[in-house]
């Protein structure tokens, strides 16, 4: 194995070498042919399959695109997150990890073409889809946005950045990128063609300027702006009707090639949900219904890796934190391994190969080693190793005290004396803070469940209360993005002559690497309270392994040096993956940052993650035990039958309601013998017909929901994500009777002319609802 390592380790840096120099290839051309693509004039089917490199080792980019090319992919699509390239605004990094060029250039080397996708904005799951954290210094930011004249020069900036790096590589310049991307899913969030064009305009000034531009969007919202002159593509998931998703596009675009950008694989994993997976024949049916179709395709994600370090997103609403693991689900898992996925997909390919292609070899994948049990023996108490303060009389996000990533601990003492019962009420600790009087611990707030007060036993005048808040990644999808951490508005007590505002506050960063760069006070044994913990362990020979957490609470890891990302009991990711590279012969050393006092501080190395161990700290289930709806009382607004079939149905009141209240009832199914219900998306309508903000919206009460073997919690129906889909619970002994109801408090009395509902997407037709009744009222709902 040590030779084999060796060997791996000489070849990569051979063959970055060698692409550095390289003779430049024969210029071709890429372009848009009467319902294809053109390469080189000749028609073209794109198979592409989705990378990314930062969630891969350097040392395994070649493996990776390899893979890919023995899938059957001829194309690798790429995104380049802003954020990871320019962590400080005007110092951008494009060496080591960083080095897209030399990515781009293996995948010329392998043969393969290249899509290049970068932003400025990218979703991916990806801290605040890859716009800098630094932004945010800017008190009245706006983002996607043509109007904030920072924001596009600073996205002019990072455009001509990659430019630098990557527009030597276009297809007309001898390079292997076909296409380059204009943005990202802007439909989702807006329809402003004016921003779009400016976008455009910015990518072709970057040096951009003889390849492809092409933009990508939802089958249900692509056609919500125009911007001339760039191809349009669409993305839907496992398992859709491909002819219903292309129904709009041939309409508007009869002569244009059809491409899925995005073709999901799989899905992302959240902190405290259930373990995301596609089922095989659901993904490879819909992928033949497109080579049938000759509809070029990219396979998001092709492999997903792991967003190691501080990387990782988050949606909302409701907030929800994505795991560290990016596997996906994908055709080729996160090690690096094939999986049922990538042996159904090559096994469908080889029926569409063009005359004289064959399928390139599967390489061997990298050894996984286990590692035996071993104890971090020392440990350094986070309250005693702390940087120095900041004064500041008001607390404030953590992004104005130059903190990107990681903890921030807000430090004061109380001015009186409380009475217990007092209530601590913070606005709003974001994501997951732990509050203490006096060094002890008293509670905690968790945004997933809405916290913002926490009553206070009795304490004196002068008590020293810390807060100390953990940033568990930026919303990176929808209105949400703006989404600053730390503390972002007060801390108050509410006592019974009213409310008081805590000022006077010291104010210590923690940053995400705080470990490798503080000489922290280590002393033998565990601590009783959040601490960092340091050990090693020895192997003979390196290879990849999985860090079993379980024992551990929530916190971050470090493996001689090299951050794997964040943890958390609740799973359903229990394992931390760790690359063969970033480990050496002889001792390793880890670090571990645990907030919650792990009672036993060891640790050892899997051969196998362990991605679906959920240990939830709530029920998954939006209703209380035995709570029951009462609606006898009521009198719903409006009630009615929906149309047959997929797509976005609407419904106008014939006189607007008023309410904070919302219940939707579903109370027949479309198929007479269905005994479910379910719902992808639901939309409220204000005065003016358009679409009513959902960021504030609270799931109150759901009567049925699937949580064992799917991941269909009716919160599903506004989590900005048309692919995943509120389902009544499919079992017989959980299985609810008609009529279904879903209870929302909408956050404040809001007018309402009509609702929009888009059922689910896939091919199923299994709870498609008929008959509804559409309740709205001020006061909340009985039960």
């Amino acid at each position: 194995m040590k030779s084999f390592f060796r060997l791996f380790q000489l070849s990569a840096l051979a063959a970055t070498f060698a692409s550095s120099l390289l003779p430049a290839a024969t210029p071709g051309d890429f372009t848009l042919g009467k319902k294809e693509f053109l390469l080189n004039g000749e028609p073209f089917l794109v198979r592409a399959g989705e990378l990314h490199y930062p969630r891969i080792p350097r040392e395994y980019w070649d493996h990776r695109i390899k893979m890919c090319k023995a899938m059957g992919m001829n194309t690798i699509c790429i995104y380049v997150f802003w954020n990871f390239h320019e962590m400080r605004e005007g110092e951008f990094n494009f060496e080591g990890q960083r080095d897209v060029a030399a990515f781009v250039r293996l995948i010329q080397e392998n043969g393969m073409h290249a899509i290049v996708r970068p932003g400025p904005y990218c979703c991916a799951e990806w801290d605040m889809g890859a716009f800098p954290w630094w932004l945010l210094k800017k008190e009245d930011i706006g983002v996607r946005t043509s109007k904030d004249h920072y924001y596009m020069d600073r996205t002019k900036k990072w455009l001509a950045a990659v430019g630098t790096e990557l527009a030597p590589l276009q297809i007309q310049n001898g390079g292997p990128i076909l296409m380059v991307q204009v943005e990202n899913e802007f439909g989702a969030f807006g329809n402003d063609g004016v921003y779009m064009t400016q976008v455009r305009d910015a990518v072709r000034a970057a040096g951009f300027d003889k390849v492809q531009l092409f933009r990508c969007d939802w089958a249900s919202n692509f056609h919500n702006y125009e911007v001339d002159d760039v191809a349009v593509t669409i993305n839907f998931g496992a398992g859709s009707n491909v002819d219903d998703m292309f129904r709009k596009f041939t309409e508007l675009h009869p002569e244009a090639p059809r491409m899925c950008s995005e073709y999901w694989t799989g899905w992302f994993d959240h902190w405290g949900r259930r373990h995301e997976t596609r089922g095989v024949e659901t993904f490879i049916g819909s992928l033949k219904d497109m080579l049938d179709r000759r509809i070029s395709f990219s396979l998001y994600m092709a492999h997903g890796g792991t967003t190691f370090g501080p990387w990782g997103g988050a949606n909302a609403p409701a907030y929800s934190a994505m795991v560290s693991s990016y596997d996906y689900n994908a055709p080729i898992n996160e090690a690096g391994q094939p999986t049922d996925k990538f042996d159904a997909v090559r096994d469908l390919l080889k029926n569409y190969l063009n005359p004289g292609e064959t399928l390139a070899p599967v390489p061997a994948s990298h050894p996984v080693i286990s590692i035996p049990s071993f104890e971090l023996t020392e440990s350094a108490p986070l309250f005693e190793n702390l940087p120095d303060p900041i004064a500041s009389e008001n607390v404030r996000a953590m992004e104005f005290f130059d903190l990107g990533f990681g903890r921030i601990l807000y430090r004061t003492t109380l001015p009186a004396d409380v009475d217990q019962g007092t209530r601590l009420i913070i606005k709003e600790a974001r994501d997951w803070a732990l509050v203490y009087l006096d060094g002890e611990r008293i509670g905690k707030l968790d945004r997933r469940h809405g916290d913002t007060t926490l009553s206070l036993p009795a304490a004196k005048a002068g008590t020293r209360l810390d807060i100390l808040v953990e940033a568990m990644g930026r919303v990176n999808f929808g209105a949400a993005i703006i989404d600053r951490k730390g503390i972002t508005e007060s801390v108050t007590l509410a006592h019974s002559s009213g409310e008081t505002e805590l000022k006077g506050w010291s104010v210590y960063p923690i940053d995400f690497d705080f470990p490798l760069h503080q000489n922290l006070n280590y002393r033998p044994g565990k601590s009783d309270a959040a601490a960092f913990y340091r050990g090693s362990f020895e192997i003979t020979e390196p290879g990849d392994t999985f860090l079993d957490l379980r024992q551990w609470g929530k916190g971050m890891v470090w493996v001689n040096g090299h951050n794997l990302g964040r943890y958390w009991s609740l799973g359903p990711q229990q394992t931390m993956y760790v690359p063969g590279p970033w480990l050496k012969k002889g001792r390793n050393e880890v670090i571990v940052l645990d907030l919650e006092a792990t009672a036993s501080p060891t640790l050892a190395g899997l051969d196998k993650p362990i991605l679906d161990d959920l240990r939830p700290d709530a029920s998954l289930l939006n209703r209380k035990p035995g709570q029951q709806l009462k609606l006898d009382a009521e009198t719903p607004h409006s009630s009615g039958d929906l149309a047959p079939g997929a797509g976005w149905q609407t419904v106008t009141f014939d006189t607007p309601a008023t309410g904070r209240y919302l219940c939707f009832t579903s109370t027949s199914p479309q198929r007479g013998d269905d005994p479910y219900s379910s719902m992808a998306e639901f939309y409220l309508l204000g005065e003016d017909g358009q679409q009513l903000p959902r960021e504030a919206w609270d799931l109150v009460y759901a009567d049925s929901e699937e949580i064992t073997a799917g991941n269909h919690t009716a919160d599903k129906i506004f989590d900005l994500q048309e692919s995943t889909y509120w389902h009544t619970a499919w079992s017989t002994e959980e299985r609810a009777p008609f009529p279904h109801s879903i209870v929302i408090d909408l956050g404040k009395s809001t007018k309402v002319t009509g609702f929009k509902v888009l059922p689910r997407t896939d091919k199923q037709t299994n709870g498609m609802i008929k008959g509804y009744r559409f309740y709205l009222k001020e006061s909340a709902f009985d039960y």
